[in-house]
């Protein structure tokens, strides 16, 4: 299939060369021009500008966007409508609020022209790993997009098979899923990332629990654990072991201080909605919402635990920590 991509950042580039790789055709553009001549040089086609884009493709269009969530977006939605037409699809992989797809579904199926959420988990290793993707919208558009989804997804064999799962969506043991409507592929992903804040809070405290506890032994005798080490033999065989704990080891591995960390942790949106959702459904999320509150926290005062989730941020995500004075 023929689409566009629209963002061509950490994780909008790697789409594109994902999908070229399985020999999808990609219109590229960002606003940044080198990040244009990089993907150009890997087999894109780069517009100047999104009325270039539209120009480029051929009907029925598609434009994936990977943009940052809020103003950003909905300017690239606003302009696409005027620019698209009935029949085409605009899919948004990038982290946005649920409630907002479902307002820009509204919008743009008002003028015939469809729209997909597509919660997309894998950060800067989606390209050799490939991608989990939690999709929302119409059933046809879906399935319709379903070559792009399968290129971008691992792909059956990524992990062993789950017993008893005979007869149920082989998509879904591919990598990617239809979640439901308007909103419901981003409802999901913003609760994976809910859980996301919990795991790596409880990796990141029990690291700091191993890095103070020199006195545990009493006084004639001293802990000094190596934590890269631990990271390492957690790995094999521990009922523990995550994709996570293996970006913990290599963070550790790298530096085994976190000194090239302040502790600082940024949180991107996904996990203040996941607990508003549970205030408004009444669940009870303590594990979610304390790992939320500790990333307000770390941005007072810093330890070696808001150094490692800091650290797993960026090896995961390629975040860099914001810097404030």
């Amino acid at each position: 299939m023929q689409i566009g991509v629209v963002g061509l950042g950490r994780m909008g580039g790697n789409i594109a060369r994902r999908l070229m790789k399985h020999g999808h055709q990609c219109v590229v553009f960002d606003q940044n021009p080198a990040a244009g001549k990089a993907l150009a040089d890997a087999g894109a086609v780069v517009a100047n500008d999104l009325t270039d884009m539209v120009r480029k493709l051929n009907k029925p269009r598609v434009v994936w966007l990977m943009l940052p969530q809020g103003p950003i977006t909905q300017g690239a939605v606003d302009a696409l409508s005027g620019l698209l037409e009935s029949g085409d699809i605009v899919i948004d992989g990038g982290n946005a609020y649920f409630r907002d797809d479902i307002r820009r579904s509204k919008a743009l199926g008002a003028k015939g022209i469809g729209f997909v959420d597509c919660g997309t988990s894998g950060g800067v290793w989606g390209f050799e790993r490939g991608y989990c993707l939690m999709i929302g919208g119409p059933r046809d558009t879906v399935e319709y997009l379903d070559p792009i989804f399968a290129a971008l997804a691992p792909g059956e064999g990524s992990i062993p098979k789950t017993p008893k799962r005979e007869g149920r969506r082989p998509s879904v043991e591919k990598g990617y899923v239809h979640c439901g409507p308007a909103g419901a592929g981003r409802f999901v992903k913003m609760v994976h990332n809910g859980i996301e804040y919990g795991l790596m809070q409880a990796y990141a405290e029990g690291f700091e629990i191993l890095e103070k506890a020199t006195r545990q032994a009493g006084e004639s005798e001293t802990y000094d654990f190596d934590l890269a080490d631990i990271a390492e033999v957690w790995r094999r065989g521990s009922v523990i072991g995550s994709w996570l704990l293996d970006l913990t080891a290599i963070a550790l591995a790298k530096d085994p201080k976190l000194a090239g960390f302040s502790g600082y942790v940024d949180d991107s949106g996904e996990g203040r909605w996941t607990v508003e959702a549970a205030v408004n459904e009444a669940v009870p999320a303590p594990v979610l919402t304390s790992a939320l509150y500790a990333r307000f926290r770390s941005r007072i005062e810093n330890g070696v635990a808001d150094k490692l989730l800091s650290a797993m941020r960026n090896e995961f995500g390629g975040h860099v920590e914001s810097h404030h004075e």
